[in-house]
């Protein structure tokens, strides 16, 4: 005891930060990042400057079906290596540096580029152009030395750097751009250096991924996702999440609400408690033996968002804090209930999401299928 009172610093680790917050109109009306940017601040003690980020929706609408993808380059060389093999894979049709402004809170950035662009042999299918994205994407990050595709989707733009979020918000010009949906991140990494390319969000095509947490799953989850062609570059464990979302909701067609219940597995003893609906009782086990390798172990709380929605979501546990909050059409999600009310003065209802249990907002023009229909069709595919 006495040694430990003699050095503070081994004892006083904070495991418990990093600050998460994002809005979604249901409607689909746009508004500013400024929004995000001062919820995020608010949230300043839950990070040290680090790492932060954001995500907006529905912020290109002069290049709706392009790819916009957000580059940054550690050298000129590897911007030559990279706008060499773009156009070999890509029509391009227009190249920016994305905009930013000098801030005292964030240094030593590296090349931020932009390129809105379509592939230049049309695919068959959806499916068969977002893998053809998605290859390209793991050739620049994996292949060409000093690139980093950190944003990859159509309408949307991750926006990263090492500093405090709020501050990053700012450099990138934010409140300039409006949006449908946002995400932010303030970090506090604890296992995981600190570089532009590991802060949040993480993105794969429009999907992307703000987390707060540890994954202690991260080695077999890795190792299940490798076997799908998913290559993991960015040293940190956070990158599977945005990988498994892919996965389960994009290629295996799951439901959201599935998809989480895989993430998020429910215990066994509540599987057999579910016994009162054998119909759930048997998805539930399906979900949990044919998924084993994809379930999140580990203290988190994330917020997943993508061009039609966003969702909430904690651990089994809820180790991390997960609030949200509603007013008319739109859905509100952070770290702590003060900064819903940065975003939103005049909020209808609070609550905190139950462990496990996703907060699911979607665009009403999306549309959806009935959840009962949903979950036979999962049912039949994994039968």
């Amino acid at each position: 005891m006495i040694e430990r009172l003699a050095a503070p610093h081994l004892w006083t680790k904070q495991i418990s930060d990093c600050g998460l917050c994002g809005m979604i109109d249901r409607r689909g009306g746009r508004f500013s990042g400024r929004r995000l940017i001062e919820s995020i601040r608010l949230m300043h003690e839950r990070s040290n400057g680090l790492g932060g980020g954001f995500a907006g929706y529905g912020i290109y609408p002069r290049f709706p079906e392009h790819y916009a993808l957000h580059i940054m380059y550690h050298g000129e060389w590897a911007k030559e290596d990279t706008e060499g093999y773009l156009p070999t894979v890509f029509t391009v049709d227009a190249v920016e540096p994305i905009p930013t402004q000098p801030h005292p809170g964030v240094k030593d950035a590296p090349l931020l580029w932009r390129y809105f662009v379509r592939l230049k042999t049309p695919a068959e299918d959806v499916d068969a152009e977002q893998k053809a994205v998605i290859e390209a994407v793991m050739h620049v990050n994996a292949g060409i030395e000093g690139a980093f595709v950190f944003s990859s989707g159509q309408n949307m733009g991750a926006f990263k750097a090492v500093g405090y979020a709020a501050d990053i918000g700012e450099f990138f010009r934010l409140d300039e751009y409006e949006g449908y949906c946002w995400t932010a991140h303030a970090r506090f990494p604890t296992n995981t250096q600190a570089w532009w390319g590991g802060a949040h969000p993480f993105c794969l095509l429009d999907y992307s991924i703000v987390h707060n947490g540890e994954i202690s799953s991260y080695g077999i989850n890795r190792r299940y996702l490798e076997q799908f062609g998913y290559r993991c570059t960015l040293h940190t464990d956070t990158e599977v999440m945005v990988y498994l979302f892919d996965l389960l909701v994009r290629r295996h067609k799951l439901p959201l609400e599935l998809a989480c219940k895989v993430i998020a597995a429910p215990f066994w003893r509540d599987i057999d408690r579910a016994g009162r609906d054998p119909g759930e009782a048997e998805l539930l086990r399906l979900l949990r033996t044919t998924y084993a390798s994809a379930l999140v172990n580990g203290p988190f709380a994330v917020i997943f968002a993508f061009n039609g929605g966003m969702v909430g979501l904690n651990d089994r546990i809820k180790l991390r804090p997960l609030v949200a909050g509603e007013s008319g059409a739109v859905l509100y999600i952070a770290s702590e209930e003060s900064a819903l009310h940065v975003m939103c003065d005049s909020l209808e209802r609070v609550w905190a999401p139950p462990a496990g249990e996703p907060v699911i907002g979607l665009l009403e023009a999306a549309g959806g299928t009935a959840r009962t229909a949903l979950q036979q069709q999962a049912v039949q595919v994994l039968s």
